[in-house]
């Protein structure tokens, strides 16, 4: 995999949890300002880095692909914004679509493209708030390492980090080196 100087910097769950309350706090900013679905893109990125020259490729390449997803479907954008922060990289899109198509081509993304199991896009609808897979009578997201539902592993905490960064790392090389030959 082809990366520059390694940024990595552990965070703390203090970093974290405010981090999480400012994006809820941009979240609904952009939900007020455009009145329109947003779709709000992180990474599944577990231990404390959050930010590494290797995340920010894996962010890259999700931009990329649901923007030309949503290019594709020819579905407007009123704005788009990525945020490369210490605690990790976010994007938004306020998207002019129905909240459930866009989860919908969200879903088949991140079930769909090798690197789909890094990439958490949430849609939140402007009235109905976060459309998750259950609201399409879809089944949650499986664990990196078994398959299993990864609400339970992440919980019951599984696997131990070595694990899950082995597995993390395979994907990252499967695809950025396949992706360079």
């Amino acid at each position: 995999m082809t990366q520059t100087e390694d940024i990595s910097i552990d965070v703390t769950l203090d970093q974290l949890l405010a981090a999480k309350e400012r994006r809820a706090e941009r979240q609904r900013a952009w939900l007020d300002r455009y009145g329109r679905p947003l779709i709000s893109l992180t990474l599944v990125t577990p231990g404390p880095v959050k930010d590494s020259a290797a995340y920010r490729q894996v962010m890259g390449e999700a931009i990329n692909v649901c923007q030309r997803m949503l290019t594709g479907r020819g579905w407007p954008v009123a704005a788009r914004q990525a945020f490369w922060l210490p605690t990790g990289p976010e994007a938004f899109w306020a998207v002019e679509q129905g909240a459930e198509e866009i989860k919908a081509a969200t879903v088949a993304l991140e079930q769909g493209h090798p690197l789909g199991r890094l990439w958490d896009m949430d849609v939140i609808s402007v009235h109905d708030g976060i459309i998750g897979r259950s609201f399409l009578r879809q089944a949650g997201r499986r664990c990196l390492v078994c398959d299993q539902p990864a609400h339970a592993c992440g919980r019951s905490r599984r696997h131990p980090l070595p694990q899950l960064m082995t597995k993390i790392n395979d994907l990252l090389e499967a695809y950025f080196v396949r992706d360079e030959s």
